[in-house]
């Protein structure tokens, strides 16, 4: 949530506005303003129409939330963490911390959100036909837009392609008849980029005949979920060159050790340049205190490696959860990820086996993978 505006706890989630999502929040105000209110109550005021499109906006982008909450009350009801919920550009996401470990729960978390979405379009339709027998045209304009626009976005995202949600409830039942994640993953994610791809394609034919708005839009969101999809297509091959490893299987003391006290430009000059040493283990009387990497160095301006000391950019090993020697490859990788870790320590009954490296998991599934084995 680096790039987010950080709103608060929902359930212990936390709750984030990325900055793309006061581009659409205006864009979507503007129109309604300007365009969908005005085409259906002429005799409102310039205000009438400013306050009643921020309503709406603000309900619609609450609608998105509630759909992404839904996801993350049944993903905590089977016990999985969800790190946090972010509305951007595209609407929402929320970020769970681990894949579900059998199809139902797949099927329950992914089907959460329509379903919601479902419940809102026919709560908005009530306010919609109240505003009609009461005369209240606001509520009746504001109603109906909401209602279609919630059943619109449950529609849209049982659409069976990866990573909308029909796409899961596609991978759950894939999963369920064959047995294997990863293949019913592999299959969503195609179906996925095919979806995108015909998207892109009729938003490009949109535009040829002239409606740029709406095309562009199209063909935008399209290349979105053709990323998306290959993302996941990806996390499937990785997740299964992983599969039967063990983090015990991935540590080595491959990271040099140096003295705490050590300047930057001294690591850089000994270990960096000559044999391309990219992580450190650094220790103080014999002592291993904690962790560096290159990236981290990199953070500090050259200008300051001379006096700044090894110690003062490592992550404390206090400060890391170790990984138990047994946990599956893929899981660790995954924690990895979600944490933003490079290198993490691998014990058993509490003794240092070693560290186990982000890119060498990465490296080991593309290498398996190209050599097809």
């Amino acid at each position: 949530m680096k790039s987010s505006l950080k709103l608060g706890r929902i359930l212990g989630i936390p709750i984030g506005i990325n900055y793309t999502w006061f581009i659409v929040f205006a864009l979507v105000t503007l129109s309604l303003a300007t365009g969908y209110f005005p085409s259906r109550y002429a005799d409102w005021s310039l205000a009438g129409y400013l306050s009643i499109g921020l309503l709406t906006s603000g309900l619609f982008f609450v609608s998105v939330l509630v759909h992404e909450l839904a996801h993350s009350v049944i993903a905590l009801a089977w016990g999985i963490p969800v790190k946090s919920i972010t509305l951007f550009i595209f609407g929402g996401v929320a970020n769970i911390g681990r894949e579900p470990d059998r199809p139902l729960a797949e099927f329950l978390i992914a089907i959460a959100g329509p379903i919601s979405s479902l419940l809102l379009a026919l709560g908005f339709a009530i306010l919609w036909v109240t505003g009609q027998s009461l005369g209240l045209p606001a509520l009746e304009g504001l109603g109906f837009y909401l209602a279609t626009i919630n059943l619109l976005l449950a529609l849209f995202n049982m659409i069976p392609g990866f990573p909308l949600d029909g796409g899961r409830v596609f991978r759950s039942a894939v999963w369920a008849w064959t047995g294997d994640m990863n293949r019913a993953t592999r299959w969503a994610a195609t179906a996925g980029r095919v979806i995108a791809i015909l998207m892109i394609v009729s938003g490009g034919i949109m535009v040829l005949t002239g409606d740029w708005g709406s095309g562009l839009w199209l063909a935008f969101i399209g290349w979105f979920l053709d990323n998306a999809a290959s993302q996941s297509r990806q996390q499937a091959w990785i997740r299964e060159a992983l599969n039967g490893y063990k983090a015990e299987d991935f540590a080595s003391s491959g990271c040099q050790t140096v003295d705490s006290n050590m300047p930057l430009d001294w690591v850089v000059r000994d270990y960096v340049v000559p044999h391309g040493q990219n992580c450190f283990v650094v220790t103080e009387d014999q002592q291993a205190q904690g962790l560096a990497t290159l990236g981290q160095i990199r953070q500090i301006p050259r200008q300051r490696w001379g006096w700044t000391p090894v110690r003062q950019i490592m992550t404390p090993l206090k400060s890391l959860t170790p990984v138990r020697a047994g946990e599956a490859a893929y899981s660790v990788l995954e924690r990895m990820v979600s944490e933003g870790q490079s290198l993490l320590p691998v014990v058993d009954d509490n003794r240092l086996l070693g560290l186990i490296r982000r890119e060498n998991l990465l490296q080991f599934a593309k290498t398996k993978s190209s050599l097809g084995v």
